[in-house]
């Protein structure tokens, strides 16, 4: 065979011209390819492997998919794609499947409960071995489609009330203490946590446990406050405020997430207000350029990226049989402490 074969009449090789062309049988073809050479001669698996360059030919997935039951796909379902939190989370995703042999299917709900619904049942109609879900909702009607599907599932970040699922997530209660202590310990004696709508869990666990760590400091002042992303100008107000009611504190702002710290540090700028000389400001999940605004903006580095390939392995066990109870797999994260938050 020194040039390449032609195909069968559908234009494509098959595994009988596979077969015929290293004078072989479809079965011994079936099992070099399905991992079992060991049953093969060495002669005879350089004559279909040869073949199978020659003839260029590329396995049905279809068709292996059906005879084993499994697609090898998985399906990743982020609420949010613009986020560099979920940026992080897709590329540890993507590398383990990658590592496990699987093909990675990516859905952006834009924190739409609607969109969240329609990309369970998509995924469930494409026949999935599993999907890693960083939920908007998930309740109700979500849920009963998921339930319904009957797929492995792995969580990440936020867990979903009254659904038993392993769970990905940082150590809120960890990283929340260990944020609010560095800003005790360095002085600042009215602090303000600004959080989006408190519906999910990770937003509410960071509340409570800074309100909790606060009432052990009765001599200091914990504010909290509830803002939409969009609205810039109830932003301005709550900051506004907030430095008007202590005038003569030593203040900060600690933010929830990244895409509010973004939005606080605009809406600073916009009120002339310095974070560093005039107020703190500190905020969950490490920004690409939060050492190059301003003196720098203190935040807590999660490992997006180990979660990501977390989530993936622990998925894989449940695809595999793994029937242990779910569990919550917790990772502890890094403060970054810059300038926004230094003592006085």
């Amino acid at each position: 065979m020194s040039k390449k074969q032609e195909p069968g009449a559908a234009g494509r090789a098959t595994i009988r011209d596979v077969a015929s062309a290293a004078k072989t049988g479809k079965t011994s073809v079936s099992r070099y390819l399905n991992g079992e050479k060991h049953l093969l001669s060495d002669d005879l698996k350089e004559r279909i492997g040869r073949a199978i360059s020659l003839l260029d030919y590329q396995p049905s997935q279809m068709a292996r998919s059906l005879k084993s039951g499994q697609t090898r796909l998985v399906g990743l379902i982020l609420a949010d794609i613009t986020n560099p939190y979920s940026v992080e989370v897709m590329r540890g995703v993507e590398a383990a499947c990658r590592q496990e042999g699987l093909t990675l299917l990516v859905c952006n709900t834009n924190n739409e409960l609607d969109q969240e619904k329609h990309y369970l049942q998509l995924l469930s109609s494409y026949r999935v071995d599993g999907i890693v879900v960083n939920a908007v909702g998930m309740r109700e009607a979500a849920i009963s489609t998921l339930q319904q599907a009957n797929l492995p599932m792995v969580l990440i970040d936020r867990k979903v009330a009254d659904f038993a699922c392993d769970v990905i997530a940082l150590n809120n209660v960890e990283a929340t203490q260990m944020m609010t202590d560095h800003l005790l310990q360095n002085g600042f004696e009215a602090l303000l946590f600004v959080t989006e709508p408190a519906t999910v869990n990770t937003r509410l666990d960071r509340l409570r446990t800074f309100l909790q760590r606060m009432q052990q400091s009765p001599q200091c002042i914990a504010e909290q406050g509830e803002i939409e992303l969009s609205n810039s100008q109830g932003l301005e107000t709550l900051l506004r405020d907030f430095v008007a009611r202590h005038p003569d504190k030593h203040k900060a702002v600690m933010c929830v997430n990244g895409a509010l710290t973004l939005q606080v540090a605009r809406a600073m700028r916009r009120l002339d207000m310095t974070w560093g000389p005039d107020i703190g400001l500190s905020g969950f999940d490490e920004l690409v350029w939060a050492d190059l605004a301003g003196v720098g903006i203190t935040t807590f580095k999660q490992p997006t990226y180990d979660m990501g390939v977390a989530a993936i392995g622990q998925l894989v066990m449940r695809i595999q049989g793994n029937t242990e109870p779910v569990k919550d797999i917790e990772f502890s994260g890094e403060l970054i402490a810059r300038a926004s938050t230094a003592a006085r």
